[in-house]
This record gives C-alpha cells, structure tokens and sequence, in this order.
C-alpha cells in the first residue's frame, strides 16, 4: 500500500510504503502525485517511509522504476527511512537513478529526516 501523506509544501512528496506493492498500488498513487505536482515550480523532494516494507511483485517493481525515471532530473533530494539493512542498501542503489541526494534514516531518526527534507523550503 502506498499512503500519501500532508507535507504542507507543493515541493515536498511524502508518502508511506506498507506490505508488497504491486500495479495496483501506482495505478492510484502515481496519477495523484502527478496531480499534487503539476505546475509546481523548483525541484521536487521526496521522502519515503517504509513501515513493514516487504517489496514489489515484478510489475510493482516495474512501476516503482518508472516513476523513478520520470521524476529523475526534477528531485532534489530523497529521505528513505527505515529499519532494515536491505532497505538502507536500497537507499544507495537509488542513487545512479537519480541526480537527487539520496539520504537513509534509521526510522528511529525520522524526525532528522523531516528536517532535512524541509531545510531551506
């Protein structure tokens, strides 16, 4: 399930990742976060929240991938935060698909990682 979640700022994208995520689940994410960032001027920040994470089935992942390279030259910076050593491992495979700053914090940091998504907003 992907939940979105209030940021107060247009530029900033949080949202929640819970259980296995597949086609469904971005079917209805991705059209709403297109329609909370259109016409949103600078570079977008996203932060992403993984509570009982457990990963994408294969067209899941696929989407994940997309939107990953849609978004790849308009994100500044992304927070992945977590509590497992795959997830922190997944923060820097990111990296080479994005020219954001990719940033993981340990869930029990996440206060950190509000504050440095919204530092200088």
């Amino acid at each position: 399930m992907i939940t979105i979640l209030e940021t107060g700022n247009p530029r900033l994208l949080a949202f929640k990742l819970s259980g296995k995520l597949y086609d469904a689940d971005y079917q209805t994410f991705v059209p709403e976060a297109d329609k909370m960032t259109a016409g949103v001027e600078g570079k977008l920040r996203l932060m992403v929240i993984l509570e009982d994470f457990q990963g994408w089935d294969l067209h899941g992942a696929w989407d994940d991938f997309k939107f990953g390279m849609k978004h790849y030259a308009d994100t500044e910076r992304i927070a992945l935060v977590g509590d497992k050593k795959w997830e922190e491992w997944m923060a820097k495979l990111w990296k080479p698909f994005s020219l954001a700053q990719v940033r993981y914090f340990e869930t029990t940091r996440v206060e950190d990682a509000w504050s440095w998504m919204r530092e200088g907003l």
